[in-house]
């Protein structure tokens, strides 16, 4: 189940499905601030992608200390499909100020692709599991905040958004849906 459109020259996708078993150059994930691949998303990526993905995050943050929120690092992709993955620690729902640092963790994941030359990209939606935040405020700041970066001008010709649930997805649609019907996308 998926839905594409396009945004100047880059297909924004939103898929239900696994995030781990997309054919991307990276997969983004939900990062906490230890980089511990603890549940969720990164659970799911430390399953598939084995321990070299963990092992590459501790060097990461024995050199770092931690990533604050908002920021984003590169690790390989382990044994994943993608060969790269972006660990973006998005905010903790009632910190506050959670709209900006969800809009600076997909600014930096999608800057990283492009330093690393990627081609295409998967997003999860992040913050919307341990981290609290509702799924419907999520879609509104995710995509907006991506089309204003395509439409800036960048490489990236896929940026996926993938949902694991129905529910998840069909929020996400139908955000999507209005800003097509609101003619952002133009």
């Amino acid at each position: 189940m998926n839905l594409k459109t396009y945004v100047d020259n880059t297909v924004l996708e939103i898929v239900k499905g696994d995030i781990t078993e997309l054919c991307v150059d990276a997969i983004v994930n939900a990062a906490n601030s230890k980089l511990k691949l603890g549940g969720g998303v990164a659970a799911a990526i430390h399953k598939k992608g084995g321990s070299i993905i963990q092992n590459e995050c501790d060097k990461i943050i024995s050199e770092k200390g931690k990533i604050s929120t908002g920021e984003a690092v590169i690790t390989s992709g382990g044994k994943l499909k993608a060969k790269h993955v972006i660990h973006a620690v998005g905010p903790i729902y009632g910190e506050g100020n959670e709209d900006m640092k969800l809009r600076n963790a997909i600014i930096n994941s999608l800057e990283i692709a492009e330093q690393y030359k990627l081609k295409s990209i998967a997003f999860p939606a992040i913050s919307t599991g341990h981290f609290g935040m509702p799924k419907e405020e999520c879609a509104k700041i995710m995509f907006p905040t991506i089309i204003s970066y395509i439409k800036k001008g960048t490489t990236l010709s896929r940026i996926v958004v993938c949902l694991y649930d129905q529910e998840t997805y069909d929020i996400f649609k139908k955000t999507l849906d209005k800003f097509q019907k609101t003619k952002l996308l133009q």
